[in-house]
């Protein structure tokens, strides 16, 4: 999956951080008095040489020991008031910057969970990671300490060189004439290093996918022996954040030149010129000596331009990349006025529904090419179809994970898109093929979907019992910690099979009207299908029930069987029926029982008794002899 392609727009600078004032509104006011307080600090700074012209010229030139140490008070007065300033300054932003961190940071991940599964397929989770996290924290130390200091730093510039004219006008347009190439090296270096800015943080993206992809792979890579092909991968694209880094070193390197070179070059002219000005009487020693010290006070904040510049370029890349998830288009929404259904029965239809993906060619038919489907409440119907029909594609409409392209979906007769999504998801539950369980406890996992229960009531409990028992899930009684265990990264500390149980024990916890299941059992054993089909039959009566089948016996379960061929379903019928009827579903259901038949050969080592695909060895779950083929134990 690529990176998508960035918006050809060029917002200005000014322009894309402005974009983030809604955010830092609440704590604007505490920014401003910080950044005041570090005004102060530099104006306090800027008045000590005005104290040591006083000193050089009055009491040092004529001895005056108690005036000396009147002025010596003076600067350490004014060096203990500008840390106080610059404590101040620390106290009032870097509570805000963090609150503006933390606001950003939950807002932007609400919107990774608003965004259709459309979004998902396109943006890699490396991308949107490094979004969340890195450019996040950016933007955050910008905020409390590059905003601040940079306008600081330039208002002290300012002011400096006004002062400097206090003492001599030619010293001070010395000075101000050294800033001439510095600002037009800046410009230069703000085209250079925007582009590289951006080009380095979506290549950490980049790496961030990599790394996520081999651990999540890492079973699959070491499998394979394709770990040194992995890191031969990872190793490119970290050589090529490398280059990009080095050429942003490159473009602050030279600005920093300028920013050092240009100050030193003026300070050797304004010697020569002071000690001629001294030597005609155009300035005494004392201004000299002011002017000099002004000219040391302003130059950190000179030298500390192209590292605040570097510092704001990243930023504005830094929002511009977290603001394109936020300006990405939400296709799935809740309706304006929704409407709700007071007593769902779970008739769920299909009316001459269409959908294509996105990136579909433009002379590509639908993937779903006018679907007529009727579920009647409370019935099962398998849907059967070859590889490629579309059958996983048609279980993502009722939930709206994708919307219909043409037609419709209702459910009791209201277009699936007329209800909010929260009512819907209520309303219609499903569970996935490849099952996704999260780091954390069985219980949480399987009790995802009850909002309304606390999920260590007693009622919870009743609740999670009962969906582990109809997903013949016994084996969490066996785990260390029971269903209060906690399960890895996505679950793969259970077997294939253990998961599929588990995520299909959290559909029907969920106590849907209608449940939805993308062949949510492949990975059990056709006995323990059979005892869940029973389980699923006697806790969800009432509940409308579509299966995506890939074996006989889960069709053979059904009370209707739905054949889907060329984007559209051709045949409804009993099983018994359609094998009468249908040459395509006898096709069908021949290729079924030749998979079965050949999967179990081949994943079945006659020789160890192990599966030699996944490795897993069979074990007891449950009553004596009965075990999922896939199942590897409870926890390696």
């Amino acid at each position: 999956m690529s990176r998508p392609t960035t918006s050809p727009q060029n917002p200005s600078t000014l322009r894309s951080l402005l974009r983030l004032l809604p955010f830092a509104k609440p704590v604007l006011p505490r920014l401003v008095l910080g950044g005041l307080s570090a005004l102060t600090a530099a104006v306090l700074a800027l008045l000590i040489p005005i104290v040591l012209e006083w000193v050089v010229g009055g009491p040092i030139a004529s001895g005056v020991v108690s005036a000396i140490a009147w002025g010596a008070a003076a600067v350490l007065a004014l060096g203990l008031a500008e840390a106080a300033m610059v404590w101040l300054r620390r106290w009032f932003i870097l509570g805000p910057a963090t609150s503006v961190e933390y606001d950003i940071r939950t807002r932007f991940y609400n919107r990774l969970q608003r965004l259709p599964v459309e979004f998902h397929d396109r943006w890699q989770g490396g991308q949107l990671l490094s979004r969340m996290m890195q450019d996040i924290g950016l933007i955050r130390r910008w905020m409390a300490f590059g905003l601040v200091m940079l306008v600081v730093n330039v208002l002290t510039i300012l002011i400096g060189a006004v002062l400097l004219f206090q003492w001599h006008w030619a010293l001070a347009v010395v000075f101000i004439a050294s800033g001439v190439p510095v600002w037009y090296q800046g410009f230069r270096f703000e085209q250079t290093y925007g582009v590289l800015s951006r080009q380095s943080q979506d290549q950490q993206g980049d790496l961030a996918t990599s790394v996520e992809e081999s651990v999540h792979g890492i079973r699959v890579l070491k499998a394979f022996g394709r770990g040194p092909h992995a890191l031969r991968r990872f190793t490119r694209q970290a050589e090529n954040l490398r280059e990009t880094e080095m050429r942003k070193a490159g473009a602050i390197a030279r600005i920093d030149f300028w920013l050092v070179a240009a100050p030193e070059l003026a300070f050797a002219i304004s010697l020569v010129l002071g000690i001629w000005l001294a030597s005609t009487d155009q300035i005494s020693v004392s201004q000299l000596f002011a002017y000099f010290a002004m000219a040391t006070v302003l130059r950190w904040p000179l030298e500390s331009i192209g590292f605040l510049f570097s510092f704001l370029l990243d930023a504005r890349t830094a929002a511009d990349r977290v603001f394109e998830v936020f300006d990405a288009v939400d296709t799935i929404a809740d309706p304006d006025a929704p409407t709700t259904l007071a007593d769902p029965q779970g008739a769920l239809v299909f009316e001459d529904a269409h959908f294509r993906y996105q990136d579909a060619g433009a002379d590509e038919p639908d993937l779903l090419n006018g679907i007529d489907l009727a579920l009647r409440p409370g019935e099962t119907m398998a849907l059967v179809g070859l590889t490629g029909s579309g059958k996983t594609t048609l279980t993502t409409l009722p939930t709206r994970l994708y919307d219909v392209t043409g037609g419709r979906v209702t459910l009791d007769g209201v277009d699936v898109r007329d209800l909010s999504l929260v009512e819907l998801r209520t309303h219609i539950a499903t569970a996935f093929e490849d099952a996704t369980l999260f780091s954390a406890s069985v219980r949480e996992n399987v009790l995802l979907g009850r909002d309304d229960l606390d999920i260590h009531s007693p009622e919870a409990d009743r609740v999670l019992q009962e969906a582990l028992d109809v997903a013949q899930a016994e084996f969490v009684a066996h785990l260390p910690e029971g269903a209060e265990t906690m399960i890895g990264e996505e679950g793969m500390s259970l077997s294939g099979g253990q998961r599929q149980r588990l995520a299909l024990a959290r559909a029907v916890a969920a106590r849907p009207t209608v449940i939805v299941m993308d062949d949510p059992l492949s990975a059990l054993d056709v006995d323990t299908e059979e005892r869940v089909q029973v389980g699923l039959r006697r806790v969800l009566q009432g509940t409308t029930a579509l299966i995506v089948a890939h074996r006989p016996s889960t069709v053979a379960l059904a009370d209707r069987v739905a054949l889907l061929e060329g984007g559209r379903i051709t045949a409804v019928g009993a099983h018994t029926e359609l094998m009468a009827t249908s040459a395509h579903y006898r096709s069908v259901i021949s290729s079924f029982e030749k998979e079965d038949s050949e999967d179990s050969a081949r994943r079945m080592d006659p020789e160890h008794g192990f599966d030699v695909v996944t490795g897993a060895i069979p074990i007891v779950g449950g009553a004596a002899g009965e075990h999922d083929q896939n199942d590897e134990g409870a926890l390696r």
